[in-house]
């Protein structure tokens, strides 16, 4: 493969619900691909059912990466998936395959394709420590609320339900006297890039994202939360604040009826999609939006990938 060639990177975005691990399925398969999870959920090998991660036959189906490469115990930073992701990106192009990059985790995108300089800033426990006993005085709501007052651009891309970013997103603030988010410098990026997203007119995604929670409840998640909850992941993830998990595990705690924890997972990710969108915009220039509804969707997706990479 020539140097242009080792450069090559497809992205594959679009809002949660969309239908972009299928999609990037069927390009793979089409484009000789390797994919790439973007998605910060997918990770965890205890997480299945409340994520929709693909299933075991669909990973069989093309060669899939960093999906089920670590534990709630053991959480990745935004750095080592960077670094990781880096890496398989190399090796695949390497091997004269597409990397092609797929999920609806801002960061984790952002990071690759505009080559963000994170810094190495270790961690400082007792620091942690001590945000994580004044969120629990004050309110994790509350703690969030004053980063955005410190920061308000990395509590924009810090969900407030994540109460372990929060607290690492305050630590360095503290501990170095800069904001988090000026930490994390851009730069060019090392590959010749495509980025497509997938796009659904707003209600039609609303229906099919509360099609797929009705499918979670009826395919057990309420007890795969049970079962973490059995094996000591309680708080693991109540600091992650993980849509799915957490209002399942609210019901579990006896805070609310189990219909008014699928409501709340409805709502959190309309929330959560109204989010997303702050990461891939709809004019953002770089992104080459696809209308789903386009029975010929994927014929112009692949139209494009091809006219992109055709010298290579």
């Amino acid at each position: 493969m020539n140097g242009s060639a080792a450069r090559k990177l497809l992205v594959l975005v679009g809002p949660t619900g969309s239908g972009k691990s299928e999609t990037a399925i069927r390009l793979a398969q089409a484009l000789d691909g390797e994919i790439i999870s973007a998605d910060s959920r997918y990770l965890y090998r205890e997480l299945n059912i409340g994520t929709a991660k693909p299933t075991t036959d669909e990973l069989t189906l093309v060669p899939h990466h960093l999906i089920n490469v670590t534990t709630l115990y053991n959480p990745w930073s935004l750095g080592v998936y960077q670094k990781v992701a880096h890496q398989l990106i190399q090796q695949i192009n390497l091997r004269g395959h597409l990397p092609i990059l797929a999920g609806g985790t801002g960061q984790y995108v952002r990071a690759l394709t505009e080559q963000w300089e994170i810094p190495a800033q270790a961690p400082e426990h007792q620091l942690r420590d001590a945000i994580a006993l004044w969120g629990q005085r004050i309110g994790f709501d509350a703690l969030h609320q004053r980063l955005a007052r410190l920061d308000p651009e990395a509590a924009q891309f810090i969900d407030y339900r994540n109460k372990r970013r929060t607290i690492r997103a305050l630590e360095v603030i503290f501990s170095t006297g800069q904001r988090f988010s000026d930490q994390r410098k851009k730069s060019v990026s090392p590959y010749q890039q495509l980025i497509i997203g997938i796009a659904w007119p707003r209600e039609l995604l609303y229906e099919r994202i509360d099609a797929r929670i009705d499918a979670m409840f009826a395919a057990g998640l309420v007890g795969e939360v049970q079962g973490l909850v059995e094996r000591g992941y309680a708080e693991a993830l109540k600091r992650m604040g993980i849509i799915g998990y957490s209002e399942v595990l609210q019901y579990l705690e006896g805070k609310c009826s189990l219909e008014e924890a699928k409501e709340m997972i409805k709502h959190n990710t309309r929330v959560f999609v109204r989010r997303q969108a702050n990461w891939f915009k709809a004019n953002d220039p770089r992104i080459h939006w696809f209308n789903a509804t386009d029975p010929a969707m994927l014929a112009h997706m692949l139209d494009l990938i091809k006219a992109t990479f055709q010298n290579d």
